[in-house]
């Protein structure tokens, strides 16, 4: 049985509703929830860490992190999109420093899309392998802003707060994240005519 929450206390997004839920004893919330929440999370994950074996391993461990804390969660400061969002970036964070992944980027590859033709498919793989490799020398922070900003689409400020970070550091991070890429893509490019 939920507890009764008054009608202007209601999480107004479904995600919060249902880990509001599921703290309360509802399981099936709780499986919904990380149906909702795994997809995009692993994919994330992904983008951050830069080798995709590891993104379930990362979205596990914050989904442990999630529960584990779910007592300090509360709605009134806000959804739990961006707190979820935090433990999954720290969690990425941290595998990724644990780990200090060994295997380049590169080894991963790039999915290619079959709509090109060969010559285009050749050369958005060669882009994108050269891209991978530049953002495989980025500090982790640099990586996880430019993945959240140019991946997932979010604000400055979302940024911040999944970093735990100011607006003004994460446009920081962006600055030099971006500044690095270009100066790596130009070398590359200079060795490769």
């Amino acid at each position: 049985m939920q507890p009764f929450v008054p009608p202007d206390h209601r999480p107004a997004d479904p995600d919060t509703a249902l880990f509001l839920a599921a703290r309360g004893g509802d399981r099936a919330a709780w499986s919904a929830l990380v149906r909702r929440l795994a997809g995009p999370s692993v994919r994330l994950a992904a983008r951050v860490l830069g080798c995709p074996d590891r993104a379930e391993d990362a979205v596990q461990e914050a989904f442990t992190n999630l529960w584990r804390t779910a007592h300090r969660f509360d709605p009134a400061r806000g959804a739990l999109a961006a707190w979820w969002r935090r433990i999954l970036l720290n969690a990425a964070l941290d595998d990724r420093r644990r780990l200090r992944l060994a295997e380049p980027l590169e080894a991963a590859g790039p999915t290619p899309d079959p709509a090109p033709g060969p010559h285009e498919a050749a050369e958005t793989a060669e882009r994108d392998r050269r891209l991978a490799a530049a953002m495989a020398h980025l500090p982790p922070r640099q990586r996880a802003a430019l993945a959240l900003f140019h991946g997932e689409g979010l604000t400055m400020a979302e940024i911040a707060h999944a970093l735990g970070a100011t607006p003004k550091a994460v446009e920081g991070l962006l600055d030099r994240g971006r500044a690095t890429l270009r100066a790596r893509l130009a070398a590359v490019a200079g060795d490769h005519p």
